[in-house]
């Protein structure tokens, strides 16, 4: 008897994605919950203070309160600046001359981070003036971090105590020279709001400030010259 032909069936592959839908929802899902429920833990910048100021009293400011800081640099020969100066006097501008020499209560100071939890250059003269408000934000913030308030809450009662006429607050008047890099103009600004100052305004170099400047001036040429 004769032996019948073998016949090879070749069977589709057939891949069911049936399954992964179900997957892919319960990805969806657990992110579209996951994402509300997260809440970002940020804090509100200190922004200048909106209090109503009568026209004729805007560039008036009390001498106990005022801070003047004076931005400079020193350029290279291409004329960009590799070093940043920091100047600064509080109340009006004293210049006296003895003899040659030009005497103000400017001092020279730079922009130093935190050592060892404690304040350094201006930074530490913008908080011992602004000492009252950064302490009861100090507490309010803690409160914040213990989840005793949320986000709202200390927003809300932080732009109050910076702007509470009760307390002892300073106001700073920011001026940059024509050599002032405009990175030490954006760390001074950056200062306004690690220090929760709410006053504090960009202003023109004036004659006297420029006076007030000149012993430094000569102090960094002599410098340059040895």
């Amino acid at each position: 008897m004769a032996k019948g032909k073998k016949y090879t069936v070749h069977k589709d592959v057939r891949v069911d994605f049936t399954p992964m839908v179900d997957m892919n929802m319960l990805l969806i899902t657990f992110f579209m919950l996951c994402t509300t429920m997260i809440k970002s833990q940020t804090l509100q910048i200190a922004l200048p203070s909106n209090e109503k100021v009568e026209k004729q009293d805007q560039n008036k400011v009390k001498k106990s309160e005022a801070i003047t800081v004076i931005l400079d640099s020193e350029l290279n020969s291409e004329g960009f600046p590799v070093k940043d100066f920091v100047y600064y006097y509080e109340g009006m501008p004293e210049v006296t001359q003895e003899g040659d020499q030009i005497v103000s209560n400017m001092k020279e100071i730079a922009f130093l981070p935190n050592e060892n939890g404690k304040a350094q250059g201006i930074r530490a003269v913008f908080q011992q003036r602004n000492k009252q408000v950064l302490e009861k934000i100090n507490v309010l913030k803690e409160s914040w971090k213990a989840k005793q308030i949320n986000d709202s809450v200390y927003q809300a009662r932080a732009k109050e105590i910076r702007n509470d006429s009760t307390l002892t607050r300073p106001v700073v008047i920011i001026k940059a020279t024509p050599n002032a890099s405009y990175a030490s103009v954006v760390t001074a600004l950056d200062e306004m709001q690690i220090n929760n100052i709410s006053r504090y305004q960009i202003d023109r170099i004036n004659a006297t400030d420029s006076a007030m400047m000149t012993p430094y001036l000569l102090k960094r040429l002599n410098e340059k010259k040895k």
